[in-house]
């Protein structure tokens, strides 16, 4: 699989994903991807919110490592 081909993949992974976090008022927006891991920016109600560490790691890490060959990890940004 391409670099780009890899990218297609993340962002239509998060357009799965993107309407539970719509669903709680937050969003979430592709960033890069660099060696591995996948660079992403939490929005609205995800800032500041108890469950932010559990939504990144369960929620989106996991899906995307599920699905997307070549993911290794996920960071947030700010």
């Amino acid at each position: 699989m391409t670099y780009e081909e890899i990218i297609v993949e993340i962002k239509e992974v998060l357009e799965l994903i993107r309407p539970y976090i719509n669903r709680d008022g937050g969003d979430i927006e592709f960033v890069k991807f660099e060696d591995g891991i996948v660079y992403v920016k939490m929005m609205g109600a995800c800032v500041g919110c108890a469950g932010f560490e559990d939504t990144l790691s369960e929620l989106v890490e996991d899906t995307l490592l599920e699905r997307v060959p070549g993911v290794i990890g996920v960071e947030h940004v700010w």
